[in-house]
């Protein structure tokens, strides 16, 4: 498309799944239903490694990062979402656009680096745990913590920016909410700027972070291996089992999402899978950690069921 055939855009429209009419309630009432576990389960988590002192160590430190990240996540898309589903027009300002597309994108870059950091803490934890309580020290832990923010959204605001920017050919988004992809396909000029700069990012934010992972639990697995205690063995792969499972979940996905630039069209496929990647993961953390963590359950006794009927009595 020649770059004179573009429309100053003050908002968008997003079609995603209009074609079927007989969904939105039914999609509307399972987001809701979603979104509210997955407030209800990583408020919970992030609760409990707040007020039990037994959860004030490095594991629950960064968990409790990845749950106030999972609420952020799901609230930068799932609400508006609501909303489109319950509205005919449809609609979001382009403020309002380039706002979720900066905070989203923000904070799926900063869950990358995150589980990454996780994974060096299981691997610091098992592989030298003597050395666990220097090396992961509380001043190292917050400044790891604050630079995979400061990383994640750094690098999700060039992306951003550099897609803005430029003009649209048209305001009506072929998705369910305001995602890179789905803009870069509105764009009148030529993107190869743009799709170089995703690569980019997605070697630093997927495919490094996940190698790294992979070796991490290369020397963890061997480590546990080595262990001669059966017990022992049990309890150390209990405590990397949840983040596993987690990284497995998350980084599947996001793959699948992001490491295709060719793409042209929005499927129904993309369009489920993208909702369910935003709802499904933030929804299963919680769970997944509290099923395989006995620390977890016992903190959700102790500091809620307690003190909720102490209040009662």
């Amino acid at each position: 498309m020649e770059k004179g055939n573009y429309t100053p855009v003050a908002e968008f429209f997003m079609v995603g799944l209009s074609n079927y009419p007989e969904l939105q309630v039914f999609l509307y009432v399972l987001c809701l239903l979603m979104y509210l576990v997955i407030l209800l389960g990583n408020g919970t988590l992030l609760i409990i490694t707040i007020l039990d002192p037994r959860l004030h160590t490095p594991m629950y430190f960064f968990l409790g990062n990845l749950s106030f990240l999972d609420i952020c996540y799901t609230s930068s898309s799932i609400p508006q979402m609501l909303v489109n589903f319950t509205s005919e027009r449809k609609s979001i300002t382009f403020i309002g656009c380039a706002l979720q597309l900066v905070i989203s994108l923000g904070l799926g870059s900063t869950e990358c680096l995150l589980l990454a950091v996780m994974a060096f803490d299981r691997y610091v934890a098992i592989c030298s745990p003597l050395r666990y309580t220097i090396i992961m020290n509380r001043g190292i832990c917050i400044q790891v913590a604050s630079w995979t923010w400061v990383l994640g959204f750094l690098i999700a605001l060039v992306q951003s920016v550099l897609a803005l920017i430029l003009p649209f050919c048209e305001n009506i988004i072929d998705h369910l909410a305001c995602e890179i992809l789905a803009l870069l396909k509105l764009i009148c000029v030529d993107i190869s700027l743009n799709i170089f700069i995703m690569i980019i990012a997605s070697i630093i934010l997927l495919i490094t972070p996940l190698v790294f992972i992979f070796f991490s639990y290369v020397f963890i697995l061997s480590t546990i291996l080595r262990i001669n205690s059966t017990e022992g063995r049990k309890k150390a792969f209990s405590t990397c089992s949840a983040h596993l499972t987690v990284v497995i979940l998350f980084y599947g996905s996001a793959l699948f999402m992001y490491m295709k630039p060719k793409s042209k069209d929005t499927k129904l496929f993309d369009e489920i899978f993208g909702l369910s990647y935003w709802v499904f993961t933030p929804m299963l953390n919680p769970i997944i950690y509290s099923l395989r963590n006995k620390e977890v359950k016992e903190a959700v006794e102790k500091v809620l069921i307690k003190n909720l009927y102490l209040r009662r009595m």
